[in-house]
């Protein structure tokens, strides 16, 4: 599979769930520090075609697709604001909706798979917030973390519930027709940053940490975790279940690498990818193709490979 190259830093990427060759990335200038960012939409090849290209006045750090328009996408932008733009329509015209509430940072993205006209924002003014794509103000917003919100994940199954994952070490997971959040996972020691949940268990999740280890968690039992993964050799930034396989989760860390692994397996490392000369903090699993993964990192650069190939033999 093709290889492209992005003139930032790469912070997300994400297939979309309508056609299979297709990709969204999202990347800021300088790291994210300071600067530029920009929004590819790619068709994948032989040769990578660019659809769309979409500059913003900060750094893109994340983004998603629609799950009700093929051509939309939602952008989680570092001056705190979420823009939505539309493939189908010039850049000129772009973005079609910005919705700025946000204090800080917005951190992360996520639209609802199951009531398919809303999503939600993680941000590092220590809150999520609930947004419809065709209401000009947030429905609701979550304030009981006590520190950034790093990510936040609807359940795949039940419209109203969703994870949320913060640097105050907890993962707290919410249904938005109840007044506060609905259970607290102390579930690491050190800042969270990434949850998922499992497609095929919807009372399973993943997190992600600091601490280098992925945690899977049953909602259902949660005293202890129902697996540990260990072997990232710094933090774990994102963390995502196979569409595919139930036991299958797939991990992307700060030490330039890419794992998956199956949680129920003795020996639970499958694969150590390590393509990437940068962080590597954007990945995504294809709902498509069993097993087609896509990463992004700050060495500027999206591979999308074959679990069990070189991802850099293309």
């Amino acid at each position: 599979m093709p290889v492209f190259k992005t003139p930032f830093n790469g912070y997300a990427v994400k297939f979309s769930p309508f056609y299979e060759n297709q990709v969204a990335v999202a990347t800021s200038q300088n790291f994210g520090i300071l600067g530029n960012g920009r929004i590819h939409a790619l068709q994948l090849g032989p040769p990578v075609a660019e659809i769309a290209a979409f500059d913003t006045a900060d750094g893109v750090y994340d983004l998603c697709w629609s799950e009700s328009h093929d051509s939309l996408i939602v952008a989680a932008v570092a001056d705190g604001s979420i823009k939505i733009y539309d493939l189908s329509l010039p850049p000129a015209s772009n973005p079609i909706r910005s919705f700025h509430e946000h204090a800080r940072e917005c951190h992360g993205v996520d639209f609802n798979v199951a009531r398919k006209d809303s999503f939600l924002s993680a941000s590092w003014d220590d809150t999520v917030k609930l947004w419809a794509v065709d209401r000009p103000l947030s429905v609701r917003t979550f304030k009981e973390h006590a520190y950034c919100v790093y990510s936040a994940a609807w359940n795949p199954r039940h419209a109203d519930v969703f994870a949320s994952a913060s640097g105050d070490c907890t993962a707290r997971i919410w249904d938005v027709r109840e007044p506060g959040s609905t259970m607290i996972l102390p579930a690491h020691e050190f800042e969270i940053l990434s949850c998922d949940w499992n497609k095929y268990d919807d009372c399973v999740i993943a997190t992600a940490s600091v601490d280098k280890s992925i945690k899977v968690w049953d909602i259902r039992s949660c005293r202890v975790p129902a697996a540990v993964l260990n072997g990232h050799g710094y933090a774990v930034r994102k963390v995502k279940f196979s569409p595919h396989r139930g036991s299958v989760v797939a991990s992307c860390s700060y030490d330039m690498t890419v794992c998956v692994w199956d949680y129920v397996a003795e020996d639970s490392l499958m694969a150590r990818y390590d393509h990437h000369t940068e962080f590597v903090v954007g990945l995504d699993i294809s709902v498509f193709l069993d097993g087609l993964l896509a990463s992004a990192g700050w060495d500027e650069l999206v591979y999308v490979w074959q679990h069990g190939t070189d991802p850099r033999s293309f």
